[in-house]
């Protein structure tokens, strides 16, 4: 072919590849194939099941609590317990009785789903028994989110201490209010157009909402979750001064011993005096 066919024919080419580029769009930031609402569909599951159980009493305590935090799926095919009204999966275990008071149990919670603006995550409800199966203390666990560089260090953490020598069980599973709240996420759950290129909205809610089931990591506190727990976040940061101010202010702390703040403060009374 002469060069001077060849040569449009290569632009030509080139041109129809850049306009099929512009409607390829990554898998992650693809909208849901499947639009159906999973967490409905996990809830009607959840209320169509038969409890096995409906006080502390009837639970199994054969598992004793791991020395560090162990994967526990829950599911559809998890047993329920109805509790206090609640229906839920549930896990309980033994509590380890030479354990040095007060000790910490470290939980978290994996995002169940594909996409981050339609997951949502198991928040568990503690409750503490002692050996005759009586409630000892009741508390559902604020999560936080932390991101690490790897799978294990991801995830919404909790964590609760337990103080109190009577002791003897602990059941795990997520109350009403639970799994009707939702979790601080810092990564925007942007909204998706069906349009291309994709168009992108970053203003998302912020927020996961939490369900009836999903992955729970449940155990003795260990360094990992130590360290992931101390730096998660857990709401939105407070609003700032701005960089400079806030410079300015831990440099006159620090170097100074006063706060410039006041010092101004008190410029201005003498001016006015």
């Amino acid at each position: 072919m002469p060069p001077s066919l060849l040569r449009p024919l290569l632009l030509a080419l080139v041109l129809v590849a850049l306009g099929a580029c512009r409607s390829i769009v990554p898998p992650n930031l693809r909208p849901p194939e499947n639009p159906t609402n999973t967490i409905d569909i996990a809830r009607k599951t959840l209320e169509d099941a038969s409890p096995c159980c409906g006080s502390f009493a009837d639970l199994s305590f054969q598992d004793m609590l791991p020395w560090q935090p162990q994967r526990f799926e829950l599911n559809k095919e998890s047993p329920v317990a109805s509790l206090n009204g609640d229906r839920s999966y549930f896990l309980a275990f033994r509590l380890p009785q030479g354990a040095h008071l007060p000790y910490t149990i470290a939980m978290k919670s994996e995002l169940n789903g594909r996409w981050l603006s339609s997951s949502y995550l198991f928040a568990p409800t503690v409750v503490l028994l002692d050996d005759a199966f009586q409630p000892l203390h009741s508390e559902d666990i604020q999560l936080c989110e932390y991101i690490g560089w790897t799978s294990e260090t991801t995830g919404a953490f909790g964590k609760f201490k337990v103080v109190d020598d009577k002791a003897r069980y602990l059941v795990v599973y997520s109350s009403a209010k639970q799994q009707q709240g939702q979790t601080y996420w810092e990564q925007s759950p942007t909204t998706f157009s069906a349009e291309a290129p994709v168009k992108m909205n970053p203003a998302g809610s912020f927020k996961i909402s939490h369900g009836p089931d999903g992955v729970l990591f449940v155990g003795m506190q260990n360094d990992t979750y130590r360290k992931a727990i101390n730096n998660a976040v857990c709401s939105k940061a407070q609003q700032g001064n701005g960089v400079i101010s806030t410079i300015r202010s831990v440099v006159a702390t620090d170097l100074l011993g006063e706060d410039p703040e006041k010092k101004d403060t008190g410029k201005d009374k003498e001016k006015g005096s």
